[in-house]
């Protein structure tokens, strides 16, 4: 039977457009106004078509229409749904319902399409089950017109992660309580969490008949459509506290991550309520802070809108917190962002195909993400993709001007601190990822050398932005991710030559930095000091800093290096972070501190372990 359907519904379907009023007779379904269907676009689009569906599973149960055959079909790798009808006559109809509210109310008439003359049966288009890039989880449903209209049940009401929604508070694995407790006519309302990013209610101090509840919501608490009143429950009679059950904060079928919870209470007198701050849970530091971050991007076009080479950096600590939940975005970016796109789209600059552009900077970014990726996934086309970027700045290392060095630009304008400590960190990279390699060892061991004579490192050993037209140093600011990158290309170029000399000098740019970079031991950016604030580039800086710093204390088990870093992470979590793990510019806290997806990402680099070094 499901062979003879998939054939027969392979021809195309019949779709009719418009909203309705859906009365289904089916037992426990309710009557609701449709509501206007906006296309919704995740890995694809609405209305795909089911032949390109990538699994084809049943998760809920077939419906019997008179006789007919009614079935919701799902493709969880798609994360979208299709209804059939099967065993038919003309004119039965199949259609999809989808809600964002829980069911309370949904559009209607999805893909509705009726069965033509001499066939007996049809099915829908493809629709998305839920909604990531506008941050809102949905559920679907088929449903039918044989002489009744009948409906399947909606598809995943339930959330799950470790655990599932309605799970016993008590299995849960620790007790955290991010926000503070909210009290109402002497009652005290708490919040919950657990290492699972499992929240749960509870109210202390009560009375019978006073209630407690949990409030989901999955766009950092601007609405709660379908969250609202979680596990709401009374306080039992001789009793004087009460706890709900708990309920999953991320939803990794549906891609989001970060849903925000809070504990809401209501006094048995009166209608009177309070609630306590939202709050985003997450089984650590580094996974929350992770789930912030993914709030930003945007799964339909793989990528954090709207900086190019930010994208580059931020997936790649993406990859460093090794949270192979994740992989589907190391996948999607590379697919979606590999071709060609005119300026404007991805910045200013063209992006020629392979990640590459004008911008050589722009360029090894990408090179090292996807060396990244590589040594994360084991996956060889991402490694492939690491070397052709590489070759393609390679074309730019050229010794006529200052000994050496790579262009920063196509146009040949500028020798800098930050292209050059790419290319020896990506050549060293490749080197030790290609068997039998010798051209990129060579290729290691020139630009090693030239880093550390070519005057981009100052008395202080400290490293400036570039060098003049006559090849010395500007004098230019040194900026963390400067200093971070030579640390870090030194340390793989130690590793792909065995020289410990290259060590050595990474070594004394981190000493130097540790002291000549921090206000009170905390790493501070110049933009960072008095009322100043970041660009959308220098946002960024610190956590690359702290990539590569963390990579030269697994490299050395030097705990000098180690308690930084730990110092690092303790002064973010403590002082520049919000209760939805939102982290700014400023990692002592302090005004004026912005914050969005660079900041986030940046913070992430402090918060995650070191980078892998091989797959």
């Amino acid at each position: 039977m499901r062979g003879h359907r998939r054939t027969l519904f392979g021809r195309a379907a019949t779709l009719v457009a418009g909203l309705a009023l859906i009365l289904c007779t089916a037992p426990g379904l309710r009557v609701a106004p449709a509501a206007a269907a906006s296309q919704v676009c995740f890995l694809s689009c609405d209305t795909l078509d089911p032949s390109r569906a990538a699994q084809e599973t049943f998760p809920v149960p077939q419906k019997n229409i008179n006789g007919r055959t009614l079935v919701l079909h799902v493709s969880d790798a798609d994360g979208m749904a299709w209804g059939s009808i099967d065993d038919g006559t003309t004119g039965d109809a199949v259609w999809l319902d989808r809600s964002w509210d829980g069911g309370q109310t949904w559009e209607g008439l999805l893909g509705k399409a009726s069965i033509p003359a001499t066939w007996t049966g049809t099915r829908t288009l493809m629709y998305n089950i839920s909604d990531p890039r506008g941050h809102r989880r949905g559920l679907i449903r088929a449903c039918g017109d044989a002489g009744a209209v009948t409906c399947t049940d909606w598809v995943y009401p339930t959330v799950c992660d470790v655990r599932c929604d309605r799970t016993d508070a008590g299995q849960a694995n620790g007790d955290s309580r991010p926000v503070p407790a909210t009290t109402l006519s002497g009652r005290v309302i708490r919040l919950h969490t657990d290492r699972n990013g499992m929240a749960w209610a509870g109210i202390e101090a009560g009375a019978p008949g006073d209630e407690v509840w949990l409030d989901r919501s999955w766009d950092g608490g601007a609405t709660w459509p379908d969250g609202s009143s979680l596990g709401r429950l009374s306080v039992a009679s001789g009793a004087t506290a009460a706890r709900t059950a708990m309920f999953a904060t991320r939803d990794p079928r549906g891609r989001l991550y970060g849903g925000a919870v809070r504990a809401c209470g209501r006094a048995v007198s009166g209608q009177n309520g309070s609630c306590t701050a939202w709050a985003r849970p997450a089984p650590s530091r580094a996974a929350a802070a992770a789930d912030a971050l993914m709030y930003s991007y945007d799964p339909y076009t793989g990528w954090w809108p709207s900086s190019w080479w930010n994208s580059a950096a931020t997936l790649t600590t993406l990859i460093d917190d090794g949270d192979h939940q994740h992989d589907w975005v190391i996948a999607r970016t590379f697919d979606q962002n590999k071709g060609v796109f005119p300026a404007g789209q991805r910045g200013t600059d063209p992006i020629e195909g392979n990640f590459v552009s004008r911008a050589i900077d722009d360029s090894a970014w990408w090179g090292l993400a996807w060396v990244a990726a590589y040594d994360h996934t084991g996956d060889r086309r991402y490694l492939t993709m690491a070397t052709t970027i590489a070759d393609y700045v390679n074309q730019y290392w050229d010794p006529s001007t200052c000994g050496g060095g790579v262009w920063w630009n196509r146009e040949r304008t500028y020798k800098n601190a930050i292209t050059s400590g790419l290319y020896l960190r990506l050549a060293a990279s490749i080197h030790r990822r290609t068997p039998g390699d010798t051209i990129w060892l060579q290729r290691t061991r020139t630009a090693a050398t030239w880093y550390l004579n070519s005057g981009l490192i100052n008395s202080a050993n400290l490293v400036n932005d570039g060098l003049t037209q006559d090849c010395r140093n500007n004098g230019q600011t040194v900026w963390t991710y400067n200093q971070g990158l030579a640390i870090g290309g030194l340390v793989e170029a130690w590793r792909a030559t065995g020289d410990t000399a290259l060590l050595t000098a990474a070594r004394r740019l981190a000493d130097a930095a540790m002291t000549g970079l921090t206000q009170n031991g905390i790493l501070t950016e110049s933009c960072d000091v008095g009322q100043s604030t970041c660009d959308d580039n220098q946002k960024q800086f610190k956590g690359i800093f702290s990539r590569y710093l963390a990579d030269l204390a697994a490299a050395t088990g030097a705990s000098a290096y180690q308690v930084f870093a730990q110092r690092q992470a303790d002064s973010i979590w403590a002082h520049d972070r919000d209760p939805l793990n939102r982290i700014g510019q400023r990692w002592a806290g302090g005004a004026p501190n912005p914050s969005d997806w660079r900041t986030q990402a940046s913070g992430l680099g402090a918060l995650t372990g070191p980078p892998r070094t091989g797959p």
